[in-house]
C-alpha cells in the first residue's frame, strides 16, 4: 500500500510539475532563440544562457505552488497508506473528543510545515525577477 500511494504522488506531482515547467518553456519567445542562432550561439548555449533562465523565473511560482499542493495533499493517502498529520487528528478526535484542540494542533503543524517552504518560494520568486530573469 505504501508503494501504491508513493507511486501515485509522485505522478500526480511529476504531471504538475511538468505542466509549470512546460508553460515556462512556451514563455520564452521564439525571436529570443532567433537572436541567439544569428549571434553564433549553438543549439546547447541557447538553451543555458536564454532559454532556461527566462522558463525557470516564469516556472518557479507554480512549482512552488505545486510542491505546496503535494505536502497537503499526503492527507488523501492516509485511507489508503500512511498516517499523516489529518489522520492522527481523527484518531485523538476519536480516542478524546476533543474536537477543537486536535483541529487547531492540525492547524498550527500544517503551517509550520507549508509557511518556510512559502517564504522561501516568495525569496526566490524576488531574487529571480530582481536578477533580471523575469518579466
Amino acid at each position: 500500500m505504501l508503494g501504491c500511494a508513493i507511486i501515485g504522488l509522485s505522478f500526480l506531482g511529476g504531471s504538475y510539475m511538468a505542466e509549470a515547467f512546460r508553460s515556462g518553456l512556451e514563455s520564452v519567445e521564439k525571436n529570443q532563440v532567433k537572436a541567439g542562432l544569428s549571434i553564433g550561439l549553438e543549439h546547447r548555449q541557447i538553451i543555458q544562457y536564454i532559454v532556461l533562465p527566462q522558463a525557470v523565473s516564469v516556472s518557479v511560482p507554480a512549482l512552488c505552488a505545486n510542491v505546496i499542493f503535494l505536502i497537503k495533499e499526503t492527507s488523501v493517502f492516509s485511507a489508503v497508506a500512511l498516517a499523516d498529520l489529518m489522520f492522527v487528528a481523527k484518531d485523538l478526535i476519536g480516542m478524546y473528543y476533543k474536537t477543537d484542540e486536535a483541529l487547531l494542533m492540525l492547524v498550527i503543524s500544517y503551517l509550520v510545515i507549508l509557511l518556510p517552504i512559502s517564504v522561501i518560494s516568495s525569496l526566490l520568486e524576488r531574487k529571480l525577477r530582481y536578477a533580471g530573469f523575469g518579466n
